[in-house]
């Protein structure tokens, strides 16, 4: 006879998890099938070893899960993040090595019949599907172009230093992974070149208080798509900031003092040159432009509400700007042997 739970919850990641939570707490019947050997695979194998949620701990709560009470304004390492993911499927129905192959209608009483890679079948009322949409590495069509000798690895893939080959990196994509990686390999001697796109830049802290809080604080993050600028806007690149070394602020002149050469966009590639857009001066506008409108929209909520905030001015760098604009970059000249690809995922079906 055909097993039936309430619901089937598909996927064992951290929305899966706490909507079995919730389910849970209502007592009511359910099961969450998990492709990986382990809940939270995403997590525990998709991330590089260094990562660091850019949310502090207050923000970035699992149901279910008690923690950070005492640093509740720090920021998670990923085996932190791990680690809560799996006190709270330990205490949940979660089934593991269960791909879910098929959902499908079963006649006119509303019920789905689910069934699994393992030829398992399930029946139930209820189907919550929690794999997320954004699941396959993006990477440029261009890659195919590059020569066979240069390491090519996406961001999803990338875990250290020590993973890639002797030699200078060329990091594509600047939005928060890209900006991370970046800086983790040029402060670990290597020479980095960086793609830049127009991801915007949030400072960590401004005026005594961490950049989620004022976001929070002015409702950000109460907005509805109907109030952004665009609808696409949702879709945007986040912008360069970082949970590591106890949360700082990321900023391409930063980059650009310290070494790292700064280009634009990438428009082609042939054999070991690859040509590039010229609008690195126009990104770097763009981060610097999101964080003066930052600061101008915490001043005027200070001013507007009268809290107590202690004035601050944010350094003004500008190096990036003094990097002449190259159209394109040789990359035997330039000793680049590894290409890191920070250039998003795309939707899966």
């Amino acid at each position: 006879m055909t097993p039936f739970v309430n619901t089937v919850v598909v996927g064992g990641g951290q929305a899966g998890l706490a909507v079995s939570h919730y389910l849970t707490d209502h007592a009511i019947n359910h099961v969450v099938l998990e492709q990986a050997d382990r809940p939270a695979d995403a997590w525990r194998n998709r991330r590089w070893d260094s990562f660091t949620l850019n949310t502090p701990r207050w923000q970035s709560r699992v149901p279910g899960v008690r923690y950070g009470d005492d640093d509740p304004d720090g920021f998670m390492p990923k085996h932190e993040v791990v680690a809560h993911l799996d006190e709270l499927a330990r205490r949940l129905p979660v089934r593991t090595r269960a791909r879910v192959t098929n959902i499908r209608r079963y006649g006119g009483n509303g019920c789905y019949v689910i069934k699994t890679s393992e030829g398992e079948t399930i029946s139930a009322r209820n189907v919550v599907v929690a794999t997320g949409l954004y699941q396959s590495p993006k990477i440029p069509a261009l890659a195919q172009d590059l020569p066979s000798h240069i390491k090519q690895l996406h961001s999803d893939t990338y875990r250290n230093p020590d993973q890639l080959l002797p030699g200078a990196v060329l990091v594509v994509g600047s939005a928060q992974s890209g900006a991370q990686i970046a800086e983790e390999l040029y402060e670990s001697g290597r020479k980095v070149y960086l793609a830049t796109g127009r991801a915007g830049r949030t400072p960590r802290r401004y005026r005594g208080k961490d950049a989620n809080w004022w976001f929070a604080r002015m409702g950000q993050y109460d907005r509805k798509v109907s109030e952004l600028p665009s609808p696409k806007a949702k879709f945007s690149g986040k912008p360069h900031i970082s949970g590591t070394k106890g949360g700082h602020t990321i900023n391409l002149q930063q980059f650009a003092r310290d070494g790292v050469t700064l280009l634009g966009r990438l428009a082609g590639v042939e054999g070991d040159i690859v040509r590039l857009k010229g609008d690195l001066h126009d990104n770097l506008a763009t981060a610097d432009r999101a964080e003066a409108e930052f600061v101008k929209a915490v001043d005027s909520y200070v001013a507007s509400t009268g809290m107590s905030a202690p004035a601050e001015a944010l350094p003004l760098l500008r190096e990036g700007f003094d990097q002449g604009i190259l159209t394109e970059l040789d990359l035997a000249a330039a000793g680049i042997t590894n290409v890191i690809w920070a250039t998003g995922y795309d939707w899966t079906p």
